[in-house]
């Protein structure tokens, strides 16, 4: 008789122990499944209001410089002159050419700077500016591999 009291006794205390065990592990993942999001919607707050904190004061919010014009103006010419400078910065860099003490000059689309020019946008030598800013970082960009 005594035996089998100490068996009922061992056996509540290992179910009780496994109920508590079952109840910490489910508690522990159902908070955690509360919020799955919660680190990555943190992160990405601090990203936004780093990118606010960078280009606080900057109209067009990127590392252009703002000479003016109308905003299809500036934003037609830095599109043109960016993927003009990338596509001569890969064809160079396919060549195996890369810089080697060549000049943006030499290339006609910088020359000109007029692709994609609409006398709708204003005026031609501000577009002019502008192309031949954004050609010459697209060019470092297919160069680079970008």
């Amino acid at each position: 008789m005594k035996t089998s009291q100490l068996t009922k006794r061992i056996s509540t205390a290992i179910l009780g122990l496994f109920l508590l065990v079952g109840v910490g592990i489910a508690t522990s993942s159902t908070a955690q499944a509360q919020d799955p999001w919660g680190r990555w919607q943190q992160d990405r707050r601090d990203r936004d209001r780093d990118y606010r904190n960078r280009n606080r004061g900057r109209r067009n919010g990127d590392d252009y410089p703002n000479y003016g014009g109308s905003f299809q103006l500036r934003q037609t010419a830095l599109n043109a002159g960016y993927n003009e400078g990338i596509k001569e910065g890969r064809k160079d860099r396919n060549r195996n050419r890369g810089y080697n003490g060549r000049s943006f000059r030499e290339f006609n689309a910088y020359q000109k700077a007029t692709k994609d020019y609409d006398s709708r946008y204003g005026d031609r030598s501000l577009y002019q500016q502008y192309f031949r800013l954004a050609f010459e970082r697209g060019y470092d960009a297919g160069v680079q591999g970008y």
